[in-house]
C-alpha cells in the first residue's frame, strides 16, 4: 500500500485450505467499504503453519494479485492473521503500587509488566497481553484506571504465546511477495471482530471459527476476551474421512461435502441420492446421501466434544450465556448449528461478517469472517506509517512483537 493509498486497509487471511486478501476502503466517517477480494487454494501449510515457503508464496502471491485486480489498487502492506497448534494462552495477574496515589500511564504499564513477568521458553514469544480488567484498592471491574485515586493497582491480562518460527515464517512469506506486515493478529480475535456483537460479548459467549486445519476457540465475559485456544482439528479432517469411507479422490470428497454434506444424519432424507466419483477409471456410483452424513455426523460431533472439554477446562463455561457461535468456512455445512446445540446444549448460531460496506454480498460468507476481522481490527489504530518487518532482521521482529502488545493494549 503506497503512503498516497493510506485510506486503504488490507486483510491478509493465511488459512489452511485458502489464502484470502481483502481490500476495504476506509471512509471519513469511519465506515469500510470492501473494494476487493481474492482467494486462492492454500499450499504449503499445514494446520495452520507454514511447511513450504515457497508453494505459500505462490498462493499468497496470487490471492494478492486477484485482490489488485477486483480493487485496481496496489497492494503494499497487510495485516496478517495467525493461527496453528502452537498457539498457547493464559491469564495472569500483576500488582503494583501507585506512585502519587493517583493512576498514571507509566503506573498502568508497570502493572501490565508485572503481569506478563512470565517464564516462557526460548522458543516463543509472547504475541498479545490484552487487559481483562483493573482492580483500585479493592475495587473490581474497572476498564480504564488512568486519572483514579487508589494505591493498589492490579490488573488481569490474558497472555497468548506462539512459536517465534511460525511468525517469522507468516512476515518473511510476506516479505518475498513484497508486501510488508502492518501487524500479525490471532485469528480468533480478528473472526470475533467481526461477528459477534457488543451485547454476546458482554453476556458471555463462545465463538468456534472452524477452518480447515484448526478450529480456533475464543471465549468472552463481562466484555473482555477471557480465554483462547486452538485444536488441530477442523473440515480437512471430515474431508479425508469421506475420501476414505466412500473411495473417493480427496478432490471429489470435499466437493462432495460442500454440495450434499450434513453434519446431523437425522436431517437427511433416507431416500435421497448422490453420485460419488471412483477412484481410477471406474464408473461413478450412486449411493444414499445419508451414508454420506453418517460419515461426517462423528467427526463433527468428536470436534464439538473435544470443544466442550476445552470450555469446561477454561473454568468460562457458565459464563456464556449468549451460546456459541460458529464461524469459518467448514461452519456453512448443513447440520452444523443443529448438531452443536445438541452437543453444548446452549444455544448456537452461525455467525457471517458483519460491519462493513461495499461488497457485502461477496464477503457476506462466514468463511470470510477472519479477513474480514482482520480490517475492522486494523482500523482502530494508527496507521499513519507503514512499517517493514523482515525476519532476517531480529530487532525488527521484536518490533512488530511490540507494536502487537500496546495495540490490544488500547483496544482492550
Amino acid at each position: 500500500m503506497s503512503r498516497q493509498d493510506q485510506n486503504l486497509i488490507i486483510g491478509l487471511d493465511i488459512g489452511t485450505t485458502k489464502i484470502c486478501c481483502i481490500v476495504a476502503d476506509l471512509q471519513p466517517d469511519g465506515r469500510l467499504d470492501i473494494i476487493g477480494i481474492g482467494t486462492h487454494p492454500s499450499q504449503g501449510l499445514r494446520k495452520g503453519v507454514v511447511i513450504d515457503i515457497d508453494s505459500t508464496v505462490d498462493s499468497m502471491r496470487m490471492a494478492v494479485e486477484e485482490a489488485e485486480m477486483m480493487a485496481g489498487v496496489e497492494i503494499n502492506m497487510v495485516y496478517a492473521g495467525i493461527a496453528g497448534g502452537h498457539i498457547k494462552s493464559g491469564n495472569s495477574h500483576g500488582v503494583v503500587a501507585t506512585k502519587d496515589g493517583e493512576v498514571t500511564p507509566e503506573d498502568i504499564q508497570r502493572v501490565l509488566d508485572a503481569a506478563r513477568a512470565q517464564p516462557i521458553p526460548m522458543d516463543r514469544e509472547i504475541l498479545h497481553i490484552i487487559p481483562q480488567e483493573y482492580i483500585l484498592d479493592g475495587q473490581d471491574g474497572i476498564k480504564e484506571p488512568l486519572g483514579m485515586s487508589g494505591v493498589r493497582l492490579e490488573a488481569r491480562v490474558h497472555i497468548v504465546t506462539g512459536a517465534v518460527a511460525a511468525a517469522q515464517n507468516i512476515i518473511k512469506c510476506a516479505n518475498r511477495c513484497g508486501l510488508d506486515v502492518g501487524d500479525i493478529v490471532l485469528e480468533q480475535l480478528a473472526s470475533s471482530e467481526s461477528v459477534l456483537t457488543p451485547d454476546e460479548k458482554e453476556l458471555g459467549v463462545c465463538i468456534l471459527d472452524i477452518g480447515g486445519g484448526t478450529t480456533d476457540i475464543a471465549i468472552f465475559a463481562d466484555g473482555h476476551l477471557k480465554h483462547t485456544a486452538v485444536l488441530a482439528i477442523g473440515g480437512d479432517h471430515i474431508t479425508n474421512d469421506i475420501a476414505v469411507g466412500l473411495r473417493t479422490p480427496t478432490r471429489e470428497a470435499e466437493q462432495l461435502k460442500r454440495d450434499f454434506g450434513c453434519a446431523l444424519a437425522s436431517m437427511v432424507n433416507p431416500d435421497e441420492t448422490i453420485e460419488v466419483p471412483s477412484i481410477g477409471d471406474r464408473m461413478p456410483r450412486s449411493l444414499a446421501r445419508h451414508i454420506l452424513a453418517e460419515i461426517i455426523e462423528p467427526r463433527v460431533e468428536e470436534l464439538y466434544t473435544l470443544v466442550s472439554r476445552e470450555i469446561s477446562r477454561s473454568g468460562f463455561g457458565d459464563q456464556i450465556a449468549a451460546g456459541v457461535v460458529l464461524t469459518g468456512g467448514s461452519s456453512i455445512t448443513d447440520g452444523m448449528v443443529e448438531l452443536a446445540e445438541e452437543v453444548f446444549n446452549k444455544p448456537v448460531r452461525r455467525g457471517p461478517p458483519q460491519g462493513v460496506g461495499g461488497l457485502t454480498d461477496v464477503v457476506a460468507s462466514p468463511a470470510y469472517a477472519t479477513a474480514v476481522g482482520l480490517v475492522l481490527f486494523a482500523s482502530r489504530f494508527d496507521r499513519q506509517t507503514p512499517h517493514r518487518y523482515t525476519p532476517e532482521d531480529d530487532a525488527s521482529f521484536k518490533n512488530v512483537m511490540q507494536r502487537m502488545r500496546e495495540w490490544f493494549g488500547d483496544i482492550f
